[in-house]
């Protein structure tokens, strides 16, 4: 079970010394919600549920030729974006700054072990609007428009 907050940001943290990676994605099916992702140098698919806070998510390691095949089939866009990873308390917040043709957006996510956790996160200043529960800001919505 996945279970996370995400949040436009109005204004970017200092990103000096974060660990960081490259994204880049797409989607096989919007429902069931199948995407493709290349993190770095590995390789995953990813299946989700429905749901906006909490949803089921079951994700697994593939092979460049596994993604690369599968990506054939993908609908829409291309994901690009750049990942930091920035500590918070005993969160990590995930900042994900947008490329090519959604260069612009900038996104933070915070993942949590319960609801109740979630509801009860306070977010720095430099976040902008909650926007969990705006299915707008998906990534597969972004991808297919």
């Amino acid at each position: 079970m996945e279970i996370e907050r995400k949040f436009l940001v109005k204004e970017l943290p200092s990103l000096e010394g974060l660990l960081s990676d490259e994204i880049m994605q797409g989607y096989l099916s919007k429902i069931p919600e199948v995407r493709i992702r290349k993190k770095g140098e590995r390789y995953y698919r990813t299946e989700k549920g429905e749901g906006t806070l909490a949803r089921e998510e079951i994700e697994y390691e593939i092979s460049e030729n596994e993604a690369t095949e599968a990506l054939k089939g993908r609908i829409g866009r291309l994901i690009v974006k750049t990942r930091y990873y920035i500590p918070y308390g005993e969160k990590t917040i995930e900042l994900d700054i947008y490329k090519a043709e959604l260069q612009g957006l900038s996104v933070a996510e915070v993942e949590f072990k319960t609801v109740d956790e979630a509801m009860a996160f306070t977010p720095p200043d430099w976040f902008g609007e909650d926007i969990t529960e705006n299915i707008e800001y998906r990534n597969k919505v972004l991808a297919l428009k």
